[in-house]
This record gives structure tokens, sequence and C-alpha cells, in this order.
């Protein structure tokens, strides 16, 4: 009986514990902590949106409305009906020569200016971090002056010093009487070197700023290696300062892409015979000299689709490559 008991205490099972209830299903890592946070970043950034919409959707809408019709000084005075065209001004743009021929300018003129752009502020960005405080408080007044003085005072300020009589340009280079604006590519050299002397602050700070944020031990260890300077730009500066390169780059493209006031300002509205046209000076001159105000708004609504892509394009290729923006 003893043994019968054993062999039963033996197979007897054992109690079961209580097991600790599942965890809540639910999204994990940063995109289920952002879910959970639900509408209140959304709410932090209302007031913005409703400003930026007021301000940027209204006329945007108005931009693409006007360049569905007929709309010239004769609809605007009254004197004649507004008519509806549809896709005909952008019909009649893109069989209109000029407007490839202008859009082909701007494009190359645009890429000339962010790439000189984007060199210039990092190269003065990393010198930044090579010198003594007062020269660095120089560098950096000097910069955020040129950054804050307006496109029009700017532009009047490069005229003079590179004017074919009374600037200082001429007579330190020897060039005697020698117009900048009169041909074709000095012009276009001449409004390039005023769009980067206004722009390049913006990308020095924002590079600086990133450069600071990077650990010393990083750098220390690439120094240690025998890297050169540019060896240490180009293989541990430039991929950590991927996104900010990213941010002052999709800048820059806009601003250079719709280039105005230099062009008009330094070239008298386009240069001689339209040499230095853009597209935003060629939408002026369409919707404003000639009263063509529905062929100005396409030209409007092209270039807005055109920058859209870009910057769109470059954010995919981004994320492609594994990028946190």
């Amino acid at each position: 009986m003893a043994a019968q008991d054993t062999v039963a205490v033996r197979k007897r099972p054992a109690p079961r514990t209580a097991t600790p209830p599942h965890p809540p299903r639910g999204p994990r890592g940063p995109r289920g902590r952002a879910r959970r946070a639900g509408p209140t970043p959304w709410l932090y950034l209302a007031p913005a949106l409703v400003v930026l919409g007021g301000l940027l959707a209204y006329p945007v809408y108005q931009l693409g409305l006007i360049s569905l019709f007929h709309y010239t000084q004769a609809q605007v005075s009254g004197g004649e009906p507004t008519t509806f065209r549809g896709l005909g001004n952008y019909t009649e743009l893109l069989a209109d020569e000029q407007f490839w021929q202008v859009l082909l300018t701007t494009v190359l003129f645009a890429a000339a200016c962010v790439v000189s752009t984007l060199a210039v502020g990092c190269a003065l960005a990393v010198l930044l971090t090579r010198v003594r405080a007062v020269p660095r408080l120089a560098l950096m007044l000097a910069a955020l002056g040129a950054w804050a003085t307006p496109a029009v005072t700017g532009s009047t300020v490069w005229l003079l010093l590179f004017d074919a009589d009374f600037g200082p340009v001429n007579r330190i280079l020897g060039l005697g009487d020698h117009s900048w604006t009169y041909g074709r590519y000095s012009a276009f050299l001449l409004v390039l070197l005023e769009v980067v002397w206004c722009s390049f602050p913006f990308v020095m700070v924002t590079v600086y700023a990133g450069i600071r944020a990077v650990p010393a031990e990083v750098l220390e260890a690439a120094a240690l290696d025998g890297a050169s300077q540019w060896r240490v730009w180009r293989s541990v500066l430039a991929p950590m300062l991927r996104p900010i390169l990213v941010v002052v780059t999709i800048q820059s493209v806009i601003w250079d892409f719709k280039v105005f006031t230099q062009i008009y300002v330094m070239t008298g509205g386009g240069g001689i015979a339209g040499q230095n046209l853009v597209l935003n000076v060629y939408a002026y001159q369409k919707a404003f000299a000639s009263s063509q105000y529905s062929l100005g708004a396409a030209i409007g609504v092209v270039m807005l689709l055109i920058l859209l892509a870009v910057t769109l394009v470059y954010l995919r290729l981004l994320r492609r490559q594994g990028e946190e923006l």
C-alpha cells in the first residue's frame, strides 16, 4: 500500500501556477509610440498649419484657377467676359520655344547657385571650427549682415561694385570700362556671386551647428588615423550631417530656382533681348508686361510642380538609402 501510495503521489500532476497576463498587443517601437500619442502633436501644429493654409493654400488655388481661364487686361477691366480654356494655356506654353530655353537656363543657373552656395557655406562652417573666438565672431557677424541685407539693396550694391565707370572691381582688376551686365555669361556670373553672397550664411550657420554636435572623440580618432581635412569631411562629417545637408540643399534649390529680384535688378528685367531670363522673370513679363495673366499663372504652376517633384524625388532616394529625416 505504501508503494502504491508513493506511485500515486508521483503521478499526481503538479499544481498549475498562475500565468501573468499577456501585455496588451499594440504597435511596437518608435512608430507605436507615435501612434499612441494620438492627435496631440497635431494640436500643437494646428495654429501654424492654419496660418500656412491661409497664406499658401488660397493663393495657390487662385493661381491654378487663373491658369485655366483666358485672363488678360480686357477681363480685368471688365471689357470682355472671362472664358474657360482648360489646359489651353499650358498647351500654348509648352509649344513656346522660348519657354523651354528659359526653363533650361533656369535649371542650369539654379544648379550652379546651389552647388556654389553649398561649397562656400560648408567650407566656411569647417573654418569656423578651426579659428579662435574673435575671428569666429567677426565671420559670423559679417555673414549674418549679408544674410539680413534685402535682395534689392544687395543687388544695387553689387552693381555699384562692378559698375563699368565707377566700380572699384574694374579698377583693381585693370578691366577699364568693361560692362559685366552686357554679356550673357558675365551677367549670370555677377548674379550668381550676389546670390551666393546672400545665401551662404544659412548653410554656414546650419552646418556649423551640426558639426558642433558631432562627438569630439570621432574627430580625434580620425585625426589620429592620419586623415586629412578633406577625408574627415568626406568620410566622417558628411555622412553624419546628411540630414542637415538634405535640408539646406532642398531649401537652396527652392530659393535659387525662383530667383527674381537679383535677375530683375541687376540685368534690367532679363538682360539685353531677354538673354538673362529665368522662369520667375519670364512669368512676370508675361503677366504684367504683356498683360497675359493666365500665361503667367500657368508658368507659376509649372514652377510649383517642378519644385515639388524635385523635392519628393530627392526625399524618396534618401529614404531608399535608409536615411532618417
